[in-house]
Order: structure tokens, then C-alpha cells, then sequence
């Protein structure tokens, strides 16, 4: 189907929806209708825009043939000519078949891979580097589980991240972050690679993820170590097995063994529903996978060199020389590039 065709559908079905409602329909037909009138209403407002921009064009090219206005004319086209392919091309994005999970909230997992202390000490420096950019944002970032190694370092941090499009906006981090610089334990001044952990999961509701009872192992155990800030002599630490998919959620950061179950359940859920969306689209991501790569937390995905002041992400060959603007949460320029870089191989393969 053509794209004049497509929006001729779009904006009639847009006006049959506002007649249907203003005809009183009531109950679930309306809530309905109002929430599929209301994501197309955007889309609707850009075809209104790009109608009257080949309005203008076409009026413009008549008025070419009069001596008089000739000049205005060709100056109305030159406006024109960048405008209706740019109203094009958002419009095309809009269209783009979206990811139901990119307006949710998102837990954040990271963790030492490779590299020992210094794995552990840039783990902690990733947490917060993103915890500072959802501050910027202004989301929510509530720690769910932060295990200390005692000098600084990070066993696992685990994080809420609530705010409007959290995961169309984080999605791409997930993967392995590599490290390059001199660890200040180093006498010699040699150059360390270490690398850390990253993964993004949308958050889910309960009913994403039917969880029965039957099909979970609980183990309650004293926080401690010091992987627990609160360590005490009661069984306050929770570990969830879920049995027929082998998911494992270990929680020990607060006194209160049901918070703690609480927590790791909805830890359990958002691995649960991502591993439900990762087989759900294993055959189109074999089919198109992107320079933006597959999410994977097993992929390398961007290096951070401290001695030339540079970050680099390797999907997209986009090296910044701003390392400590990145570290203090500025991640915009990555993401910004990501989501683009994303969009235009999904234009592409929809053809």
C-alpha cells in the first residue's frame, strides 16, 4: 500500500472514531475508541500538515505561469521543498510499528564481568552514572539491591526506574560496557580492560506474567556479607527459584523478609516477561538484526577509554571525546543516535 493510500485510511478512520463517539457510545466500546482515536490523533495532525504543504506546492506551481508572481511563487517552492519530505519521513516513523513495552518503567541490572576489583569499582561508576542521567530526566530510580564488595567496587546493583518511555529510552544499554584505564591500585601504570554487565528489562505487571505458586522455591536465609547493607540475625533474605524456567532472584537489602520478597518478585517478573518478548521475537530479530545489535547482554557494546577521554559506542561507530560529561549521566548524544540509527533500519526493512 502506498503511503497517500495509508494516511487516506489513517485520517478516515480517525473521523469515524470522533463519530462514534460523539454518537454516546459507552462501557468498553468507548474507552476503547478513545485510546485507539488517541494514538492516531498525533499521526492525523502531521498528515493535516503535510496535506496543506502539497496544498501550498500545488498552488505555488500554478502560480509559476504568472509573470507577477513567478518570484513568490519559487520562493513558496524552496520552502516547500525540504518541508513535505520531512513531514514525510516523521510520518513514516509515527507509522512504525511500535514496541508495546517502550512507554513502561524499567529495572536496571548491572554487574561485574571480567576484570576483578576494577570490574567491580567501574560496575558502581555505571550505576551511578545512570542513576545521575534518570535524575536529569526526572524519573524515579529506587535502589532494589546494591552489593557492595567493601572497597567501593559493586557485586550487583539492581534498580527501579519509573518515569514516562523509561525503556524506549534505556533499551539500548543493555550489553557489555568495557573499560580501559590504569587502576589506581596499578604502581606500574598500566592500562587495565575490564568489563561490566548491563541489562534493561521492561517492568511487569502481574498481568504480563502469570506466576503460579506451585512453581516457586523459597528460601529464606540471614543477610550477609557484604553484599547486605542491613545484616542481622533474622531470616530477612529471600531467594526465589522459579522452578520450570530455572530464574534465580536472591534479595537481601532490606530488614523486612516480605519487602524483600516483594521486591524480588517484581524482579522475577520483569526477567520472566523479557525472556517471554525475547522468544516472541527471535525470528524477526534473526531476520533483522541492526547495527543497533540484539540487546544481548552478552555483546559488546561501547568502551570507555579514561586516558584519551573518549567513549565509544560500537554499533554505530559514534565516538564522543566527553567521557566525564557521559559519566555524570550525559548519555543523550548515544541514545539519541541509537534510537535513530534503530528507526531508520526499521524504515528500511518495511520498505
Amino acid at each position: 500500500m502506498n503511503l497517500a493510500l495509508k494516511l487516506d485510511r489513517i485520517a478516515a478512520r480517525a473521523d469515524e472514531l470522533r463519530a462514534m463517539l460523539s454518537e454516546g457510545i459507552s462501557g468498553d466500546a468507548y474507552v476503547k475508541a478513545s485510546r485507539e482515536l488517541s494514538d492516531i490523533e498525533p499521526v492525523v495532525a502531521r498528515i493535516g500538515d503535510l496535506r496543506a504543504a502539497e496544498r501550498a506546492q500545488m498552488d505555488a506551481e500554478a502560480m509559476l505561469a504568472d509573470p507577477e508572481m513567478k518570484e513568490l511563487a519559487e520562493a513558496e517552492l524552496y520552502e516547500l521543498k525540504d518541508q513535505i519530505p520531512a513531514l514525510e519521513h516523521e510520518i513514516r516513523l509515527a507509522l512504525l510499528p511500535k514496541d508495546e513495552a517502550d512507554d513502561r518503567s524499567a529495572i536496571l541490572e548491572i554487574r561485574p564481568a571480567a576484570g576483578g576489583d576494577e570490574a567491580a569499582l567501574f560496575a558502581a561508576e555505571l550505576f551511578a552514572m545512570y542513576q545521575k542521567y534518570a535524575d536529569l530526566r526526572g524519573w524515579r530510580f529506587e535502589i532494589l539491591e546494591y552489593g557492595d564488595t567493601g572497597l567501593g567496587g559493586l557485586k550487583e546493583g539492581i534498580a527501579e526506574i519509573t518515569g514516562r518511555s523509561v525503556f524506549a529510552r534505556l533499551k539500548y544499554e543493555s550489553g557489555v560496557h568495557r573499560v580501559q584505564r590504569v587502576p589506581a591500585t596499578e604502581s606500574q601504570g598500566r592500562i587495565h580492560t575490564s568489563t561490566v554487565t548491563v541489562a534493561v528489562l521492561p517492568e511487569a505487571e502481574e498481568v504480563d506474567v502469570q506466576i503460579d505458586e506451585g512453581d516457586l522455591r523459597i528460601d529464606v536465609y540471614r543477610a550477609s556479607g557484604a553484599g547486605g547493607q542491613h545484616v542481622n540475625k533474622t531470616e530477612s533474605a529471600v531467594r526465589i527459584t522459579h522452578i520450570p524456567t530455572g530464574i534465580v532472584v536472591a534479595m537481601q537489602e532490606e530488614k523486612s523478609q516480605h519487602k524483600n520478597r516483594a521486591k524480588a518478585m517484581k524482579i522475577l517478573r520483569a526477567r520472566m516477561y523479557e525472556q517471554q518478548r525475547a522468544s516472541l521475537h527471535a525470528t524477526r530479530a534473526a531476520d533483522r538484526k541492526s547495527q543497533v545489535g540484539t540487546g544481548d547482554r552478552s555483546e559488546r557494546i561501547r568502551t570507555y577509554n579514561f586516558p584519551q577521554g573518549r567513549v565509544s559506542d560500537h554499533r554505530i561507530n559514534l565516538t564522543l571525546y566527553k567521557i566525564d560529561r557521559v559519566m555524570i549521566g550525559e548519555l543523550e548524544e548515544f541514545i539519541d543516535a541509537l534510537t535513530a540509527e534503530d528507526q531508520a533500519a526499521r524504515l528500511a526493512a518495511e520498505g
